[in-house]
């Protein structure tokens, strides 16, 4: 597989990526900013990666978690697809285990019809959250529902989505609206193509089950990195052509951040890693500015988490960035990257993606 993407970046034009580039937001809040300053960054990054030629946009579901607003994927999807145009956008991912599948099938219907072929509906089985917070999102009845439901939940999700329940089942009669079954109603209006559904993970679990189902797939590589390869070795031993795909897509998502000065990207990634340490240790925040980063008295064991950490984070300057992304699709084969950068500074986020951008000379700033 090296060889192969060896080929790819030799052939490719100078500074191209080899790979689509997408994006991964979670709405950071860092230290002495407020969740509508985070959501504000969210659509100006959402438009300038749009311009700048990123192929995809999702948000993560996250909760009670302070240094993260992206707690409702749907209705910050909603407010993305009114204020852009092309971009492909969607969830990395809805937590599948905290709904109900209609209720997904129908805010996805309805992001499918204000953005008709625009919108990815990433799931996950993981609740995104701690154990207590993840009671408090379900019913009391569906407490003991989690992770080994998963497949049964995923089931259900796409009939509603595909509207095929079969005879005699108990939801047969009940349709997710917007939806297909609109296109068969007298006078109605045919509903486009329903949202494309991805399988996400950070184990071999939803790979073997995305490959079996013949579903692309998408690996948490930022916070799960030596599980990268395996995972995927394990969805293309499964994959199954479906009516979806005929070969296998994966996509990993990666911490990356570039700056123009290689110390300054360390002092930025650095706040990222402080506020994983706390997440961690079961103390989430606010993300900390690069100051009290730099001020921070680590112990040796958790200096040691933090290098462990960065050393799966892609900084420094463009072109360092650039090569340590195109290294990385020749490890794992990946058919797309999504860059996520989780740090404190807004203007820092946006002037990364900028620089990303231009390393591989992508459309220009000013570009319609």
């Amino acid at each position: 597989m090296a060889d192969e993407y060896d080929e790819i970046i030799r052939a490719t034009p100078r500074g191209r990526a080899p790979v689509p580039l997408s994006v991964l937001d979670l709405a950071t809040v860092g230290a002495g900013r407020t969740a509508r300053q985070a959501l504000e960054t969210t659509v100006e990054l959402a438009r300038l990666t749009e311009r700048r030629g990123y192929h995809r946009y999702w948000v993560a579901e996250h909760h009670s978690m302070p240094g993260v607003a992206s707690s409702s994927p749907a209705v910050i999807l909603a407010h993305l697809a009114a204020r852009t145009d092309r971009i492909r956008l969607g969830s990395g991912g809805v937590m599948l285990p905290n709904h109900a599948p209609l209720v997904i099938a129908e805010q996805f219907g309805t992001l499918e019809a204000f953005a008709p072929g625009r919108i990815d509906l990433g799931l996950g089985r993981a609740p995104g959250t701690d154990g207590a917070t993840a009671a408090a999102l379900r019913r009391a009845d569906r407490l003991a529902e989690g992770a080994d439901e998963f497949p049964q939940q995923l089931s259900e999700l796409i009939r509603f989505l595909d509207d095929d329940f079969p005879d005699g089942h108990p939801y047969a009669r009940i349709h997710a609206v917007p939806g297909p079954v609109q296109g068969r109603v007298p006078g109605g209006v045919q509903r486009a193509d329903r949202p494309s559904v991805w399988l996400l993970g950070s184990s071999g679990f939803s790979a073997q089950l995305a490959g079996a189902l013949g579903l692309p797939f998408s690996f948490a590589h930022h916070f799960s990195a030596a599980n990268t390869v395996p995972a995927l070795d394990l969805y293309r031993a499964s994959f199954r052509p479906s009516a979806v795909l005929d070969r296998p897509y994966a996509k990993i998502g990666v911490q990356a951040l570039a700056a123009d000065d290689p110390k300054e990207a360390r002092r930025q990634v650095l706040t990222g890693a402080l506020s994983m340490l706390r997440l961690r240790r079961g103390r989430p925040g606010l993300v900390p500015t690069p100051e009290e980063a730099e001020a921070y008295e680590f112990s040796e064991m958790e200096r040691d988490f933090v290098d462990d950490w960065l050393r799966n984070v892609v900084y420094g300057t463009p072109d360092e960035v650039r090569e340590g992304l195109d290294a990385l699709v020749r490890r794992t084969g990946v058919d797309e990257l999504m860059i996520t950068a989780n740090v404190h500074g807004a203007d820092t986020r946006l002037r990364s993606y900028e620089l990303i951008a231009d390393a591989y000379g992508m459309p220009g700033a000013f570009d319609a």
